[in-house]
């Protein structure tokens, strides 16, 4: 399975307002506002590698191989599964119909798709959106507050003498959204 952000979360300035705030900076250059949003970037990732949840809405695709079994999708909890394209052997993309495929999206947030009619795909790319939440300011407060000071921890470690495990209470703030898998 092959998985790309082909619409990255946008990343208000709400976000690097509070990732300031707390890191007590209070001016604003522009080099420095370019890094924390990329540390906040990074953040989002490890919050989605730890918890299992994308946290805020991105357009993704998920290749899969096209069967008629039911797939789930890595990607969750997904908000809207957009479309799938046929992919035939030879990697010419090509529209499938509504009534060439089945989708679902279960209670927990878990997308599901099966092809009912492949014709000459022998995989099919799945556009989908997945978060969380839809905007900064609507995300739940432990996992906004856990990027931020995920980000803060990295601004401050900028020599690189930490880990890569986020540290235990920012951790401590993302276990209850963390999704375990059996």
């Amino acid at each position: 399975m092959q998985r790309t952000i082909v619409a990255p979360a946008e990343m208000p300035g709400a976000a690097l307002d509070e990732l300031k705030q707390w890191l007590g900076i209070r001016t604003g250059a522009v080099g420095d506002d370019a890094m924390l949003v990329a540390l906040l970037r990074a953040a989002l990732e490890t919050c989605e590698a730890f918890t299992g949840s994308v946290p805020l809405a991105c357009g993704i695709e998920e290749v899969l191989p096209a069967t008629a079994d039911w797939r789930a999708l890595s990607s969750k909890p997904v908000i809207a599964i957009v479309g799938l394209d046929g992919i035939a052997a030879e990697g010419a993309r090509f529209a499938l119909a509504a009534d060439a495929y089945e989708a679902d999206i279960e209670a927990d947030g878990t997308g599901r798709v099966r092809v009912t009619s492949q014709g000459s795909a022998g995989r099919v790319a799945v556009r989908l959106t997945a978060g969380l939440a839809p905007a900064w300011e609507l995300l739940p407060g432990a996992v906004r507050h856990g990027i931020v000071r995920l980000a803060a921890h990295h601004w401050r470690d900028r020599d690189g003498g930490s880990d890569a495990a986020p540290p235990a209470a920012v951790a401590a703030l993302w276990r209850p959204w963390r999704r375990m898998r059996l």
